[in-house]
């Protein structure tokens, strides 16, 4: 099972997993929460589901797939570390630890941001320098939807290339992918 915040995160893993040549459809089971403080709710009712899979042997690994963000924004449940105490918290709580992997989404240099942050990470320097000086320059007047924004950038302005999969900062991720259908 992979469990991440939104329906992007889910697209984004079918495409990794065409990439790795996975068969999506046969061996995922995607858990989507909505948001990452709902991934963080032990009471959430989608971990009843899983939780039944589990039980009945449909599901023996798990990938908890949530967003670093900005640590400003919540400062006990955002930022790279904060992050990763809060989801081996639940996780523990809900008795998964045996089963269970995490990935953070952020660039992994400065360990600040999403999933689109990790994609901008992949990029070619003076491309990503552009789009962020239009980010810079646009009079946007909320950046809180600055993640739709760079979405929205990276698929204008290269509709024809796809994520650079091959990229080293994809690395980790994709092991982490590749170790969940391992003996599959």
């Amino acid at each position: 099972a992979i469990v991440c915040e939104g329906k992007g995160d889910k697209e984004f893993f079918e495409k990794l997993a065409i990439h790795l040549e996975i068969d999506v459809t046969k061996l995922f089971s995607f858990y989507i929460f909505g948001g990452k403080s709902f991934v963080l709710d032990a009471t959430h009712k989608k971990y009843k589901d899983l939780k039944n899979e589990i039980d009945n042997d449909q599901i023996d690994k798990i990938l908890f797939v949530v967003d670093s963000d900005s640590e400003k924004s919540h400062p006990t449940h955002n930022g790279y570390e904060n992050t990763q105490i809060a989801l081996n918290s639940i996780i523990e709580h809900l008795g998964f630890t045996a089963i269970s992997h995490t990935y953070i989404m952020c660039d992994p240099i400065t360990k600040k941001g999403y999933l689109e942050s990790l994609i901008l990470s992949t990029i070619p320097p003076q491309q990503k320098k552009c789009i962020e000086c239009f980010l810079t320059c646009s009079e946007f007047k909320s950046k809180e939807n600055h993640k739709a924004i760079l979405n929205n950038i990276y698929k204008l302005a290269y509709p024809n290339a796809p994520f650079d999969f091959k990229h080293e900062n994809f690395d980790t991720l994709k092991t982490k992918l590749k170790n969940l259908f391992q003996n599959i």
